[in-house]
């Protein structure tokens, strides 16, 4: 059973930050494609950020310049440093990882942790 889990959830005023880790075994991490996803009430989830096992990353144009994702390989954790936020990112965000197998590639997520960014 793979696990993701995710912490750093949190209230914070427009123009904060806040930084999201997520946690899994070294199995996973160390081939595992990892991303942050969010999904905002009545809205569809969506991908913010991705990173591969190589450390090529990939962002939503919307948090381009303003979020930075990085793995911590001593640590077996994917962070998503999100400042000078806005009301617009509030959602519930979720860990993800891909991670390849021999018949393709199998996707996992962690349970979500919140973000709401007051005006």
């Amino acid at each position: 059973q793979v696990q993701l889990v995710e912490s750093g959830g949190d209230l914070v005023q427009a123009g904060g930050s806040l930084r999201l880790s997520c946690a899994t075994s070294r199995s996973i991490f160390r081939v595992a494609t990892l991303g942050w996803y969010r999904q905002a009430p009545g809205k569809q989830r969506e991908l913010v950020a991705r990173i591969t096992s190589g450390g090529g990353t990939s962002y939503v144009d919307s948090v381009e310049g303003r979020f930075t994702i990085s793995r911590d390989n001593a640590k077996n954790t994917v962070a998503l440093q999100m400042n000078s936020l806005k009301p617009e990112d509030t959602a519930v965000y979720y860990c993800n990882a891909i991670v390849p197998r021999n018949y393709g590639s199998e996707n996992y997520w962690g349970q979500g942790t919140q973000v709401t960014v007051s005006s």
